[in-house]
This record gives C-alpha cells, sequence and structure tokens, in this order.
C-alpha cells in the first residue's frame, strides 16, 4: 500500500516543502483553498485525478479530509541531468532504461532491480499512465530501489530528443526490430526504451536511432516486460565488459 495523506494543510505543506508526491486526488466540486494545492501541483508537474467525495472518504477511511487526498512516493524522483552527471562522475557511458507505459508495479520493481545489477546508471519513467514508485515497487524491486536514480517525466519524446543532445544512442526493443539484440552495438552511451506489457514502443519507436529484437525459438511469441528488458541491459553489461577487456 502507497503512504497516503489527507487534507488540505498537511497536503499544501508538503507540496511547499518539496515531498515527493506521486498523485494527488481531489474531490469534484471542491472550493476556496484547493485552488493552490492545484497551482502547485501543476507547477510541479505532479498528476492530479478529480474524483467522487466518497472515494476519498474511503481512502481516508472516514477522517477528515476536505475533500483531498495525496500519495506519497517511498523514494524521491530525481532528475534526466542527475542521471547523466553520476554517470560521468564513475567515468561510464551512461547506461539508462526508459520504460515505455509500465502500469504493473510488480514489473517495474523487477526491473529497476536488473537494471541495478546490471549496472544502470538510471531508470525513466512517464508521470502520466504509468505506475509511479510506491511500496510495491520498492518490494518488487528487492532493496535495488534505495541504489538506482529514477527519473519521472512529462514527455518522453522530449527526453529522448535530450539524450541524443548528450550523445546517447537511443535503442528501442520491438518485436519487429531491424537486428537481433546480441548484434547489436550496445557498450556505448545507450538509452534503452522497452514498452510495458502488451503495449509496445507507439510512435516512441520513431524516436529511436534503431531497433533490437529478442528472437524467440518456441511458441510462445513474447515475453514478459520486465525480463525482456533485463535481457537487453545484461547484453549491454556483457559487451561494456568485453569492450572493457579490450576484446570481441
Amino acid at each position: 500500500m502507497e503512504e497516503m495523506i489527507w487534507g488540505r494543510n498537511p497536503v499544501l505543506e508538503a507540496l511547499k516543502a518539496g515531498r515527493p508526491l506521486n498523485k494527488i486526488v481531489v474531490a469534484r466540486g471542491s472550493r476556496g483553498s484547493i485552488g493552490e494545492i492545484l497551482t502547485r501541483a501543476r507547477e510541479e508537474g505532479i498528476p492530479v485525478q478529480f474524483v467522487m467525495r466518497s472515494v476519498i472518504d474511503r481512502l481516508a477511511e472516514g477522517k477528515n479530509h476536505q475533500g483531498v487526498a495525496a500519495f506519497l512516493s517511498p523514494k524521491e524522483y530525481t532528475t534526466v541531468e542527475s542521471i547523466i552527471q553520476q554517470a560521468a562522475l564513475r567515468r561510464e557511458d551512461p547506461l539508462v532504461a526508459v520504460l515505455v507505459g509500465w502500469e504493473d508495479p510488480q514489473n517495474l520493481g523487477a526491473l529497476i532491480r536488473s537494471a541495478e545489477a546490471a549496472g544502470a546508471h538510471g531508470v525513466i519513467i512517464q508521470k502520466r499512465r504509468a505506475a509511479p514508485l510506491t511500496g510495491a515497487v520498492a518490494k518488487a524491486s528487492a532493496g535495488a530501489l534505495a541504489h538506482l536514480p529514477v527519473s519521472r517525466v512529462a514527455n518522453l519524446s522530449r527526453t529522448l530528443r535530450d539524450l541524443k543532445e548528450v550523445g546517447l544512442w537511443v535503442a528501442g526493443a520491438d518485436a519487429a526490430g531491424e537486428l537481433p539484440y546480441y548484434e547489436a552495438d550496445l557498450a556505448g552511451p545507450l538509452a534503452l526504451v522497452i514498452g510495458g506489457e502488451g503495449k509496445g514502443l507507439g510512435h516512441l519507436a520513431d524516436d529511436c536511432d534503431f531497433l533490437v529484437r529478442i528472437p524467440m525459438a518456441g511458441k510462445t511469441g513474447s515475453l514478459n516486460a520486465a525480463v525482456a528488458g533485463s535481457i537487453l541491459l545484461f547484453e549491454a553489461m556483457r559487451q561494456r565488459a568485453l569492450r572493457s577487456a579490450g576484446t570481441e
């Protein structure tokens, strides 16, 4: 379960203090001081959902919520720039996982676990229509979330363009990719773009420099998103190790 706070003053003070919030829910028809909460949420890019008051009654378990509640993140989000800077401090080429439409917190936690184990420098997720960092994600990551920076952005297409401008190649995972993943060059500065369950990359495929596929030998047509992402991340790790060793 996500930790929650409710009531106009607690939510407003959390916004003023810069606490990491996943989402704010507001009862339809709310008036008065709710305006400042909405303004600050918009400035911070925090999603706001308008719901029936009965929904917040249930979430707050009968407490006096004044028509507003907020879901807290178990970890503060970082910026994309900070992720790139961390790679530079480690004197390594950046390796970043960019997740498109990942709505399942279990999958997100599993991918974060693999990304941290594979030496990735960070994960980028969407602000809307995707799972935020929650207690369930932290648990599924088996502790990896505490060690891996996660950035949450409003526009993935713009983010991919920004990553290209600082020297990263952008590889997308797609069943129709032109290259098997083990034939692609994943050893340099890289952003791996991975679609969520059953969603694929959508229009973001056009923002990728190249697309890679994971060949299937059995009757199963696709892999779980976290499994597919893990395969690609560890292939990138393998290629980087070979490059560092001076072998092909």
